[in-house]
Parts: structure tokens; C-alpha cells; sequence
């Protein structure tokens, strides 16, 4: 009796064999491989459960060091803690001096790393990942959007007309690392297809926090270096027509730019999310890929800088608001346009606008919510959201120079970043189905 021509082995499928058990003679069997889109798959799915860990592993880090930044800065050691960051070292054995403050270097400086990490996940979402297509774009992006207009919106609303308007970017922002981190800690009670959502939507909102500060938070100074600006921007676009994969020449004319944005007036923060839109994605079909690719191989030796390194040091100079006494309290904080702007934009306005903005995607088809997913944790998801501690006061800093109205602000995100993550867990808790994913 003939036999099945294709009977299963452990790595694929036998052709043309009568024997069920597998030949002595390897060079008889013929190995069907897996789709390459298959592997694909799969390997950008563990790329993003790399993510979330390496951002959730970050988020506490960065949830201690903003403990420890609090806690000096209303403690006998506030003066010498604040003395520390305002400080303008000198290169040891030398008499040069660093030409900034420690924080303005960490927020001027160091930060633009954080910038080209975050360039470069965006281009590789759009490109690779969840924003790499229409349909799969359009529900992240969607919501995105609506939780960028209502907390702006709901900003200016308590500031309308007076300087403090200028604020209205502070409560758009959404922090990976603190939600990420937030959704670890809420294990099965958020499903892997929320997950992927949120970091989608917070890599698109980061995208449009880029959007606000390049045309809302600049200042021209020179504008005849613009010209020179212009000249680098092009010579990086050359560099990835060319096709060149060696990331020195990019990180030369970077170099360049940050120094020329910093001139002309325009954050040089902006000079990451010019290089990382010039390198390249390079796909070559081989199982490496991510090793072979620039940007892949960027993305891998930066990410733990910037997790673990750049931003606890960024929270460590930002986050040390001196807090109000009690008797106090209300008048600074209640009765202050700007910390309840910000507190309402991140606890109100975030879910509001990302709910309302992607059931109306759900609603006229240009988008699905994902397996696993039901209103109730949309709604929860959208809530963990407002979690905007650190591109908020980033902005923060660039919006403000009034010291009081950056201690409002940084008090309005900070205490409304803590009541939308514990509004959003103790609401998946109660609402939250367990998945068994």
C-alpha cells in the first residue's frame, strides 16, 4: 500500500518517502523551509517582547530615580542638589569648561540620543512595524491623534488667554517606559494585542511630540545658518541615496547639525530625528538581519544607554520639584492654571481622546481593534496613557522659563501622570478580562 508522500519530520516535511521512519541517509531527505514571511514575523515579534521587557525593566529604574530626585530635593540636601545640576564643570587638568549647566547638558546633550532612539523606532515602525501599513497604522495613529487634541485643548481651556497658553504640548505626551512598565506589572489583565497598541500609539505620539517642538517650541536666533542646517540635512539624505551602512559618517554630520541647530535657535534635539530618518534600513534576506541592518544594529546599541543611563539621569536633574507644604498646597496647585491643565490633560483628556478617536476608526472601518481586546481594556489602556513623564517635562522645559511656572507644570505632570496609572490599573483590574495568551 502506498504511503503518505509527505509525512512530517521534526524540522519540516519528507517528500517521496514510502517509509514512515526517517532514511540513515540525511542527504535523502529534502527539508521544506518555513516561509520567509513567516521568519520575518517572528523575528520582529521577538524584537517587540525585547522591547517591551528592556522598556518595562526601564520604567521602574526610572520610577526610582524619580523617587530619589523628589526626595533630595525636599530634603536638608535640596541647596547642594540643585547647586550640583546648575554647576558648570571643567574638564579634568584642564581649565576648559563645559559650556552649559550639568542639566542643560543632559536636557540639551545627552537627550539628543533619546531623540535618535526614538527616530529610529519610529522608523522602523513605519517601515517594518506596526505603522507599516494603512490598516495596521490607522487605529494607533487615529488614537494618537485625539490623545494629542483634547489634552491640548483641555489645556488651553484653563489657560486661554494668558502667557501660560504656550504650555499646551506639555500634557500630549505619552512616557513608553513608565506605561510599559505599568502594563508588566498588570501581567495577563492586559493582553499582548493592547500592548502592541499602546507602544504603536505611543511611538506615533512621540512622533507628533516631535511635530510640536520643531514648529511651536523654536526660537530663531540666526536665521541665515539655516542655510547651513539646510546643507547638513541634505548631506545626510546623500548619505543614505548612497547607500552607505557605516554609521561614523552620520554621526560626524550629526555632530555638525546639533552644533548649528544649537546656534540658530531650534532645539538641537531635533539633529537625533534627523539622523536616524537618514539610516538606512537595510533588508538583505538573511537570518541576521537585525545584526547586518544600521539601523537595526543602532537601535540594540543604544536602547540600554538610553534606558538605563540617559533618561534616571535626565529624571534625576527634572524631576526634583520642590513640593508645597500642605497648608500651601491649594493655592499652588488647585488654584493654578497650569498644573490643573496639565493634570486634567493627562487624566481626562489622554483616554478621552484616544477612546473617542479609535472606536470612530473601529466605527468607519479604517481600523480593527486587536485580538484579544474589548472596550473595556481600549478604555484602561487609553487611561495608562496619560503617563507623560518624560517628553511632558521636556517640553516643560522648552515652553517655560519662569521657574514657578515650571514647578507648576512639573507638579501638574507629575501628579497627573501617578493618577492615570492608578486610575488605569485599578480599572483593568476591576473591568480587565484575563487572557490566557
Amino acid at each position: 500500500m502506498e504511503k503518505d508522500p509527505a509525512l512530517p519530520t521534526r524540522h519540516g516535511y519528507r517528500r517521496g518517502v514510502s517509509d514512515p521512519v526517517a532514511p540513515k541517509d540525511p542527504s535523502s531527505v529534502e527539508v521544506v523551509e518555513k516561509p520567509p514571511r513567516v521568519a520575518v514575523r517572528r523575528r520582529l515579534k521577538s524584537a517587540f517582547l525585547r522591547f517591551l521587557r528592556a522598556q518595562a525593566t526601564s520604567g521602574v529604574f526610572l520610577l526610582f530615580c524619580t523617587s530619589v530626585a523628589l526626595f533630595l530635593a525636599n530634603s536638608a540636601w535640596a541647596v547642594p542638589f540643585e547647586r550640583f545640576w546648575q554647576s558648570f564643570p571643567e574638564l579634568s587638568g584642564t581649565k576648559l569648561r563645559l559650556g552649559m549647566s550639568l542639566r542643560d547638558f543632559v536636557s540639551d546633550g545627552l537627550m539628543t540620543v533619546f531623540f535618535l532612539v526614538v527616530g529610529l523606532e519610529i522608523k522602523r515602525e513605519l517601515l517594518d512595524g506596526e505603522l507599516s501599513s494603512r490598516r495596521k497604522a490607522a487605529l494607533p495613529v487615529l488614537g494618537a491623534l485625539g490623545g494629542m487634541l483634547a489634552p491640548a485643548f483641555l489645556f488651553l481651556a484653563f489657560t486661554h488667554g494668558t502667557p501660560s497658553a504656550r504650555g499646551f504640548g506639555i500634557p500630549t505626551a505619552t512616557d513608553i517606559a513608565f506605561t510599559v512598565g505599568v502594563m508588566t506589572l498588570l501581567g495577563s489583565r492586559v493582553p499582548l494585542g493592547a500592548k502592541v497598541f499602546l507602544t504603536a500609539l505611543a511611538i506615533a505620539d512621540d512622533l507628533g511630540a516631535v511635530v510640536l517642538i520643531a514648529i511651536f517650541y523654536t526660537h530663531l536666533s540666526e536665521p541665515l545658518l539655516l542655510l547651513v542646517v539646510l546643507g547638513l540635512g541634505l548631506g545626510l539624505a546623500g548619505l543614505n541615496v548612497l547607500g552607505v551602512r557605516r554609521l561614523l559618517p552620520y554621526g560626524l554630520l550629526g555632530l555638525l547639525l546639533w552644533m548649528a541647530l544649537h546656534k540658530v535657535g531650534i532645539h538641537p534635539t531635533l539633529a537625533g530625528v534627523a539622523v536616524a530618518a537618514a539610516i538606512p534600513l537595510v533588508r538583505t534576506g538573511q537570518p541576521d538581519d537585525e545584526r547586518r541592518c544600521p539601523l537595526h544594529r543602532l537601535i540594540r546599541w543604544l536602547h540600554p544607554y538610553v534606558a538605563f543611563l540617559i533618561l534616571p539621569l535626565f529624571a534625576l536633574a527634572q524631576a526634583g520639584v520642590p513640593m508645597p507644604a500642605p497648608s500651601q498646597a491649594s493655592a499652588l496647585f488647585w488654584q493654578n492654571p497650569i498644573s490643573l491643565g496639565a493634570t486634567v490633560g493627562l487624566v481626562v483628556g489622554k483616554p478621552l481622546g484616544i477612546f473617542c478617536a479609535s472606536l470612530l476608526a473601529v466605527r468607519l472601518k479604517l481600523g480593527v481593534l486587536p485580538e484579544h481586546v474589548s472596550h473595556a481594556t481600549l478604555l484602561g489602556a487609553s487611561m495608562l496613557a496619560g503617563i507623560g513623564f518624560t517628553m511632558s517635562i521636556f517640553i516643560t522645559g522648552l515652553a517655560f522659563a519662569d521657574p514657578k511656572q515650571v514647578t507648576a507644570a512639573k507638579l501638574g505632570v507629575l501628579f497627573g501622570s501617578l493618577l492615570s496609572a492608578l486610575c488605569g490599573s485599578l480599572f483593568l483590574r476591576i473591568f480587565g478580562r484575563p487572557s490566557r495568551e
